[in-house]
């Protein structure tokens, strides 16, 4: 009936006859058939001028994806027609769609906040040095909006109408500026609809147990990088990238608990997708042996 943004807008919407589906979640297929049907019409759609089965396709997946997983992706993409598929791992992407040096032996450090999946990586020569992959981003936030509302007001709320709270009010760090909205639910306690007003001041604690697991993830990555490379990320800072880094106050809160600077890329939605891009129109000019070793991404043709 509906892909992408359309089908978005129909979740809990949906008649009988209809089904809002999320093929994938977690930042991996939970559905194989409707990724492959959502695959076939996001390439129609990007290659409508060109002969179908010609599609070069590479997808991003989050760095910490089981072997299983990866043939996943692959084989929902040839399923969809595509001649070609490579994979490139999300922090990877998002640090060259944010234009750090990948390619040098410099230490990067990226925090990829996707819908799905958080990915913490430090990046140097071309590969990934330290990561931590966490099932914990923008689908989890608007999880806990929903519970908080839930509990502190006894009213329930839709995926959505959770999701606009976060857009419109999300914060995670202290702050001087209160901002209100009004939503609309259902009365837990008379099953009558309810409107209710949330301030941003609520968000501090709706989102504490998300964001809490995110920065343990962070500590852990840089427990872990070797020392040298620490130097650089001290130097450089920390890059957020994804849409769930758009929380107002989450570069401040990672700065305050980490030491080390932080700032989010000029695009960060459009990043990886970016990044991914980059590599794909280069595809063919990357020397075998190379620093960025695509061969490691390829999939079956």
């Amino acid at each position: 009936v509906a892909v992408g943004a359309d089908a978005k807008r129909m979740i809990g919407r949906t008649p009988g006859s209809i089904t809002a589906v999320r093929p994938i979640k977690d930042g991996v297929i939970a559905d194989f058939d409707m990724t492959a049907d959502m695959l076939k019409a996001f390439i129609k759609r990007a290659i409508s001028s060109s002969p179908f089965n010609r599609a070069r396709v590479m997808i991003c997946i989050p760095s910490g994806v089981t072997e299983v997983e990866k043939r996943a992706v692959e084989e929902a993409t040839l399923a969809s027609g595509a001649k070609e598929v490579y994979l490139i791992e999300e922090p990877m992407a998002a640090a060259i769609g944010a234009g750090l040096p990948v390619e040098e032996p410099t230490g990067s450090m990226v925090v990829d906040i996707g819908g799905g999946s958080t990915d913490i990586a430090v990046i140097s020569l071309g590969g990934v040095v330290v990561s931590q992959s966490v099932k914990i981003a923008g689908d989890k936030f608007d999880e806990a909006i929903a519970r908080y509302v839930r509990r502190k007001h006894n009213v329930a709320i839709g995926e959505r109408t959770a999701e606009k709270i976060k857009m419109q009010i999300g914060v995670v760090y202290e702050h001087s500026e209160v901002k209100t909205i009004e939503v609309k639910g259902r009365c837990l306690v008379q099953g009558l609809p309810k409107n209710i007003s949330i301030s941003s001041k609520e968000m501090l604690e709706a989102m504490m147990e998300p964001i809490s697991a995110i920065l343990d993830s962070i500590c852990y990555v840089i427990e872990h990088t070797p020392p040298e490379l620490m130097g650089d990320i001290l130097k450089n800072g920390i890059i957020l990238a994804g849409g769930g880094s758009m929380l107002v106050g989450l570069d401040k809160l990672i700065e305050d608990v980490t030491g080390i600077k932080t700032r989010m890329v000029k695009e960060p939605i459009k990043c990886v997708a970016l990044g991914t891009g980059k590599v794909l129109s280069l595809l063919d000019s990357f020397p075998d042996g190379g620093r960025i070793d695509l061969s490691k991404y390829r999939g079956r043709r």
